[in-house]
């Protein structure tokens, strides 16, 4: 028997039955006989695919379509008219602040007439001191002017009987010189006593804590029984005319803007109404520390404007023409204010300003920006120059551009 028979096909099968499990083991042979060639061809494949992986160029990028950059809002602000407002801090003082103190020899206040907030008039007494012992020494000169005067009349009426006798040769002529010397010393003697009374009384006078000029009463620092002196210091501050002022401090850029006469509106701290002044005097010194300077805005006296308070100022410095932005669109860092805006291909770029007037309307750019400029209106925060973006124009409500 040929051990290399053909395996007997199917068809044959059904001529000629096969005995039973037969069947099963010639289909095992037949897929047997194409299981190792396969599994080559399969190698081979994957083999191929892994070399071209490795040395196959890499493909080039994808470029990225406007669909897929974020979508971002701009802005073109224009030009806008703004008024110029410049805000600063300061405090109240008095514009001319006049320390009230002891003038004479000083003694024990017996009285004190004026309580701080009152108005008063020019050489209106505002502390009394005792006088007692000075009163006495006025008397006293008085009645030494009194015997000079009486002196001087007796001296006087010698004289005038001694001339009517010289013609008729009972005094000699050496006489007559005598008389006239002894009335001129009676009348020189008067007029001593008289000048000790008036320095007596004056000083008296001095004794009275008097108003130099009139004003307003800002503080007090003596009390009825109090032993004052000259090296007490000042016992009044008096506010002169009434008149106080802001000293508020600001930027030297600010302040050249200022001139005097300009309007100003001061609002202390912690208190809702505004009191209407000017501005009368501009420093003329800016500080090399802090570069700031001080422009004094008078104001009139009023209950709620206390020496030394703070508050801020608003000042009109005019009007000006300049790019008006929403406040989301500025930022800042450690290197000052910015914005971005969209440059060539819609790229971001990033823009120092200067601001300008800040209001509710928006914030006024006073430099860095001309007004034709695309500028991220908001989530900036959220890009980085060289960024790509998909600008969205804002509705331009509001700015009131003028190109």
């Amino acid at each position: 028997m040929n051990a290399h028979n053909n395996i007997p096909s199917a068809a044959a099968a059904e001529v000629f039955p096969f005995p039973p499990g037969e069947e099963k083991r010639l289909h095992g042979l037949s897929r047997n006989r194409w299981l190792k060639p396969g599994l080559i061809a399969l190698a081979i494949g994957l083999a191929g695919v892994a070399a071209w992986q490795a040395f196959a160029p890499a493909p080039a990028p994808v470029e990225a379509t406007a669909s897929s950059l974020p979508e971002v809002t701009v802005l073109v602000p224009g030009s806008t008219m703004v008024a110029q407002t410049i805000t600063a801090p300061g405090s109240i003082a008095a514009k001319r602040d006049a320390a009230v103190g002891i003038q004479g020899e000083g003694g024990r206040v017996v009285r004190v007439l004026v309580e701080p907030g009152q108005r008063v008039g020019a050489g209106q007494v505002l502390a009394r001191i005792d006088r007692q012992v000075q009163v006495q020494e006025v008397a006293q000169l008085e009645a030494g002017v009194r015997q000079a005067e009486a002196d001087a009349r007796l001296a006087e009426a010698n004289l005038d009987r001694a001339e009517s006798l010289v013609a008729k040769g009972f005094i000699s002529r050496a006489d007559i010189d005598q008389r006239t010397a002894t009335r001129d010393s009676a009348i020189a003697r008067v007029g001593i006593a008289r000048a000790q009374l008036a320095a007596a009384r004056e000083r008296n006078d001095r004794l009275d804590v008097r108003a130099p000029a009139a004003g307003l009463i800002l503080s007090r620092t003596v009390e009825a029984g109090q032993v004052v002196g000259p090296g007490s210091g000042a016992l009044f501050r008096l506010a002169e005319g009434g008149t106080l002022e802001m000293r508020a401090q600001m930027a030297e850029q600010d302040i050249a803007r200022l001139k005097t006469g300009m309007r100003a509106d001061v609002t202390p701290v912690g208190s809702t109404t505004s009191y209407q002044g000017r501005v009368w005097l501009i420093d003329p010194v800016i500080d090399a520390a802090t570069r700031l300077g001080i422009a004094r805005i008078e104001l009139n006296y009023a209950p709620g404007l206390r020496v030394g308070a703070f508050a801020r100022a608003s000042i009109a410095a005019g009007e000006t023409t300049q790019p008006q932005l929403p406040q989301s669109a500025v930022m800042a860092d450690a290197e000052g204010n910015y914005v971005y805006v969209l440059g060539k291909d819609d790229q971001v770029e990033r823009r120092a300003i200067t601001i300008g007037n800040v209001t509710d309307a928006g914030v006024g750019i006073a430099s860095g920006l001309t007004g034709s400029e695309r500028v991220v209106a908001s989530a900036g925060a959220f890009l980085k120059p060289g960024d790509k973006v998909n600008p969205v124009r804002a509705p331009q409500a509001g700015t009131a551009a003028a190109r």
